[in-house]
């Protein structure tokens, strides 16, 4: 919402600052984004007067002027076609930033005759479109004064951000109310003319479609001369960012923006029977007013007349029957429009417009007739004309609001002690009414305000949320107590640990398109994206991730490590999950390693452990399980469990198919780990049991054992753990050999006594059951 510091002081009778007003307007809710001043950027500009212009010796359509802007007389070579002897200008001189074209203006010669500078366009200082000439001043324009302040452009120009639940500021009177009431001056009175028609208006008013929009308040006005709007309707419509049309477009913009009343003018002489707000038919089109043609279908309502549609109702109007100049009759249409039918007819159509945005947050109900009666006598003012008797077709729904009011409810939900004559004070100048002492009646433009809690938010904010007394919270006596979740404290642990390891965190949308997640199984869509590339709830953490390392490798990094930790979205839920990718080089080349080495499927497999070690997950039980799924290399990836029934992470390479859908970076690596599915532990009381050392000595002991191929050496190093799960503590796979037939692996079993040391005979008896373990597996023992 943009709005000029003289537009606000229509609606405010204040002399507080631009600055001042921007702070205030902050602290109570509405968030000033930027405060521009249009005379700061054209500073440098100056009136100047035309004394000679000449032709260019060297092309046509150039001419040498000489200029006097109060500091002597320069030359400027200029295209311009109404450029002449004795007009007034604005000139730029050598130094001056020129907006329009971008451009910093300097001493050059211009087909070899020198320019000083620059007689400027409407369109090159950004005040408009029009650049068939350059501007022209009125004669009695004094030379050399500053054209920002000979126009009036020193005027602040402020840019607030409202809120959705604000509707009734979205226009500038709404936002003087909320300054009048925080202090910063007195609101001014809104007169609301009467006007008497004169005539029956020659355009009937019928609702067809009462849901979507159960008030059409009209009125005609004929003889009237559409021509260009006053200088000081330009000037606000400028400020706020609109482009000036024509008089009657220009007002109905005008009361929008100062009253938040949209509204719409129909060329009668363009209309063919009755004005119906129906619900639009099957195969019904329109060619709005942005050059659009859209297609409309029976859940959007729409102003029709007998022959088409001329308006989607309340977002945007027809081309078919808009004013031109050459109108001298008009019908207004000044309606309440359904906001969630509004909302979404908008989404439907991909269609925004300023007065969409006012309807789907609410118009007040109550302001149609008050608002007919401004708009009128604003285009009789300006335009001229007979206005005809208004057509009040349906009823707005006002309903009446009535909210307990306990002045004891600001302490205890805002924090903020205020008396109570403040509070019925500032409450009474937000326009509510005090029915008795306990109750206050909502007024009509705060949909928003349906509780006793609201009252207490509008009396804090007011009243400053910057006054609210730093308190600190109660905590009991003693140690304090842990507040993080178990799950809270696992995330912790694993994001730590990853960042040790060198991976780099990453944080990456929680929607995908319907391409990336169709793979991973059925996906939760959204029912209104924010694109088609963010439509879908994702499955997994994968195609985000592997997008962000997609980005870094096109960017020259060598090498990518990243990690997530999020949630999938599943038909049973969401997962709490922690994925990581690894691309590029795992190590660059070098004189001692030769080649760069890039990664595999066992560094994934060597983080996901690290990780799952974090996670205070039984690592030494795990399990691998070969073949990671159908998104997931057939023979490069596999599973951890701790049973097939137990899966808590999946690494390796990505399927190809996959991998070619994502446009992953070539040999990328990933693993996902599944948090949710690693049991918590067991509680063994709050204090550690003390370290005790063993007291003697371990002993190892090497075995090599021919193997068939297909037996996973983490599955024979678990049986031989269990040949005496007593004694042997540890199994390490240290060598691995794979013979013209035969492939050998090597383990270091460590075996610890206990009270005493171990017998010769009682290591050759653990030795044979590990001997004996191994054969079941179709192990033998190398001789």
């Amino acid at each position: 919402m943009k709005f000029s510091l003289s537009w606000l002081k229509e609606h405010l009778d204040s002399d507080a600052s631009a600055e001042a007003i921007a702070d205030r307007l902050t602290n109570i809710g509405l968030e000033v984004e930027d405060v521009g001043d249009p005379a700061e950027a054209l500073a440098p500009f100056r009136v100047a007067r035309v004394l000679t212009a000449a032709k260019h010796p060297q092309a046509d359509k150039l001419q040498v002027l000489t200029v006097d802007a109060g500091e002597g007389a320069v030359q400027v070579v200029c295209g311009a076609p109404n450029a002449r002897a004795g007009m007034l200008g604005v000139f730029g001189p050598p130094g001056a930033y020129v907006p329009g074209i971008d451009m910093t203006l300097k001493v050059a010669a211009i087909r070899g005759v020198e320019s000083h500078g620059m007689m400027c366009s409407v369109r090159e200082l950004q005040l408009g479109d029009e650049h068939e000439g350059i501007i022209e001043l009125a004669a009695d324009a004094p030379v050399g004064i500053s054209f920002a302040e000979f126009a009036k452009l020193n005027d602040p120009v402020f840019d607030v951000a409202i809120t959705p639940d604000r509707a009734d500021c979205m226009g500038v009177r709404g936002i003087a109310r909320d300054l009048a009431a925080a202090g910063l001056g007195i609101l001014k009175p809104l007169n609301v003319p009467k006007i008497e028609g004169t005539f029956a208006p020659p355009v009937e008013i019928r609702i067809e479609d009462p849901e979507g929009c159960p008030a059409f308040y009209g009125r005609a006005i004929r003889g009237l001369t559409n021509g260009a709007s006053p200088e000081w309707i330009q000037r606000r419509l400028k400020s706020a960012g609109q482009r000036p049309i024509s008089a009657i477009v220009d007002i109905t913009n005008y009361v929008m923006l100062d009253l938040g009343r949209p509204s719409h003018a129909y060329d009668v002489g363009k209309l063919d029977g009755a004005l119906i707000a129906r619900r639009a038919r099957d195969g019904e089109k329109i060619l709005a007013l942005n050059d659009q043609e859209y297609s409309l279908d029976p859940s959007m309502t729409v102003i029709a007349d007998e022959a088409r549609v001329h308006d989607i109702g309340g977002i945007m109007g027809g081309e078919e029957s808009g004013v031109s100049e050459g109108t001298t009759d008009v019908m207004l249409e000044v309606a309440f429009f359904d906001p969630q039918q509004i909302a979404r007819t908008g989404q439907k159509l991909a269609l925004t417009s300023d007065a969409r945005s006012r309807f789907e947050r609410g118009v007040d109900p109550a302001f149609l007739e008050g608002g007919l009666a401004i708009l009128t006598q604003l285009i009789i003012d300006i335009c001229g004309g007979e206005p005809s008797e208004a057509l009040l077709v349906g009823a707005p729904p006002v309903e009446s609001r009535t909210i307990a009011f306990d002045p004891d409810r600001t302490l205890a939900l805002g924090g903020i002690d205020v008396p109570e004559e403040r509070q019925r004070s500032i409450l009474l100048s937000l326009g509510f009414e005090f029915e008795g002492t306990g109750t206050v009646q909502a007024p009509s433009w705060r949909r928003d305000v349906e509780g006793p809690a609201d009252l207490v938010e509008e009396v804090a904010r007011i009243e400053g949320y910057d006054t609210v007394p730093s308190t600190p919270l109660e905590r009991a006596a003693g140690v304090a107590k842990p507040t993080a979740t178990r799950s809270q404290m696992v995330e912790r642990r694993v994001r730590r640990a990853a960042a040790a390891r060198g991976l780099d965190e990453a944080v990456t949308w929680s929607f995908i398109s319907e391409a990336q997640a169709a793979p991973f199984g059925p996906a939760w869509q959204v029912e209104n994206p924010i694109s088609e590339e963010l439509k879908v709830m994702r499955p997994s953490l994968l195609p985000g991730l592997i997008a962000a390392a997609g980005r870094n490798i096109d960017r020259g990094a060598a090498s990518v490590r990243l990690f997530e930790v999020g949630r999938r979205y599943l038909a049973a839920g969401e997962r709490p999950t922690v994925a990581l990718v690894l691309a590029g080089e795992k190590s660059p080349r070098g004189w001692q390693t030769g080649k760069a080495q890039m990664f595999d499927a066992f560094d994934a497999k060597a983080e996901a452990l690290a990780l799952l070690d974090a996670a205070a997950a039984p690592v030494g039980n795990l399990q691998v399980f070969p073949d990671a799924g159908p998104t997931w290399h057939p023979g490069r990836s596999a599973q951890l469990g701790l049973g097939p029934k137990n899966i808590i992470a999946s690494f390796g390479e990505l399927h190809p198919a996959l991998a070619k859908a994502l446009d992953a970076p070539a040999r990328l690596i990933a693993a996902e780990v599944y948090l949710d599915s690693i049991p918590a532990p067991r509680s063994t009381g709050r204090a550690r049991t003390a370290f005790a050392p063993p007291a003697l000595q371990p002993v190892s002991r090497d075995f090599a054992f021919f193997v068939p191929a297909s037996l996973a050496a983490e599955t024979l190093a678990r049986a031989i753990r269990g040949a005496d799960k007593a004694a042997i503590t540890a199994v390490r796979l240290f060598d691995r050999f794979e013979g013209a037939e035969d492939l050998s692996l090597a383990f270091e079993v460590t075996i610890q006594p206990g009270e005493k040391s171990f017998t010769e005979e009682e290591l050759g008896a653990i030795s044979k059951r590990i001997v004996v373990v191994a054969e079941k597996l179709g192990a033998r023992l190398r001789g």
